[in-house]
């Protein structure tokens, strides 16, 4: 066994010395000219986009379930996702969400730009309550201990252009205190 473990270690020895032996190259002849495999460093400053100003709330995608693009992409066989939100994520910048931002007891789009909208891929129920596949806008209201979360059929609008004749259900939340500090905003 002592010798197995001799020619084991002698082996391993002579893979790792082998393995790191430095290749040298030679020079190339000064005849041939060297050929770059890169493109040349951009300028630092870059000019803004000519097209269409940069955003500085990008638009996001949340799944139910999560990743559900990744998991589809692995199995095509899989089943389509129960829901997907799409919203545009805001943030702080350093301010303080209620001081100045949001108001209690007033209507917020959830997000920033277009109005933030749900997919429901097939019926749902949510808080005992049927809701039919289709698209909706989602905005809610928030309240110091609750917030009022209303799914809205007036889809395709940007900010917050809720017609309430339009709400096709309420749901109350409660609210929670002491949760993490987030800068950007983000649905999950």
């Amino acid at each position: 066994m002592m010798k197995t473990f001799r020619h084991s270690l002698f082996l391993l020895v002579m893979i790792a010395a082998f393995s790191c032996k430095e290749e040298k190259k030679e020079p190339a002849p000064a005849s041939q000219t060297a050929q770059l495999d890169t493109l040349p460093m951009l300028p630092q400053e870059m000019p803004g986009n000519i097209y269409a100003q940069v955003d500085i709330s990008p638009m996001d995608m949340s799944y139910f379930p999560v990743d559900y693009p990744k998991i589809k992409m692995a199995n095509s066989a899989v089943a389509p996702p129960l829901a997907r939100v799409v919203y545009s994520r805001p943030h702080l910048q350093r301010r303080r969400l209620f001081s100045g931002i949001l108001k209690y007891d007033e209507p917020w789009r959830l997000g920033a730009n277009e109005s933030t909208e749900i997919d429901f891929y097939k019926n749902v129920t949510v808080a005992g309550k049927k809701i039919k596949a289709g698209r909706y806008i989602l905005y809610c209201i928030p309240h110091k201990d609750s917030w009022t979360i209303i799914l809205n059929d007036n889809i395709d609008t940007w900010g917050l252009k809720q017609d309430p004749a339009k709400d096709v259900e309420r749901f109350k939340v409660p609210a929670t205190s002491n949760n993490p500090l987030l800068e950007y905003f983000t649905m999950v």
